[in-house]
């Protein structure tokens, strides 16, 4: 129930930030927030992250719902039922939804966080891709100290 409650929470707030920067700005217009370092930019993504596979919005849109399932239906072989399991569960499945709403609406990604230095500017995300590198990075955190505690015991 906490995994389908933060997905609930990351897809809505996503959906309602990409809806606010649609009303406010037209494609590419930003707004800077931090000077030199932070925009708040509309972007069009259709395709992954950083941009690969443009174009491919129902090849990713395919993959997003392929992905979920095997998510949701192998979920006990992969996840324990520890609470930073669910809260990973929740976050990357949240993330998916997100974005997937997008694919299949808009054929594209609204895109619109954008941080950079000078002239170097990190490919700009959303919420969804967020909660996504969240949700995989405390996984990752969650497999090593489950990982070290087994070495520990031994």
């Amino acid at each position: 129930m906490l995994s389908l409650c933060i997905a609930l929470a990351i897809g809505l707030s996503d959906q309602i930030t990409k809806y606010l920067i649609q009303r406010n700005f037209a494609l590419h217009d930003f707004s800077t927030i931090l000077p030199g370092v932070f925009d708040l930019r509309y972007i069009q993504n259709s395709g992954a992250a950083w941009g690969m596979f443009a174009g491919g919005h129902l090849w990713l849109a395919l993959l997003s719902v392929i992905m979920l399932l095997l998510m949701v239906v192998f979920r006990k072989s992969f996840l324990s039922d520890s609470l930073i399991d669910r809260i990973c569960l929740g976050c990357i499945a949240g993330g998916i939804v997100g974005n997937l709403i997008d694919r299949i609406r808009l054929q594209y990604v609204v895109d619109f966080l954008d941080f950079y230095y000078k002239s170097h500017h990190f490919p700009a995300f959303n919420v969804a891709d967020s909660a996504i590198c969240i949700g995989v990075f405390l996984y990752a955190l969650s497999q090593y100290m489950t990982a070290r505690r087994q070495v520990a015991s031994i």
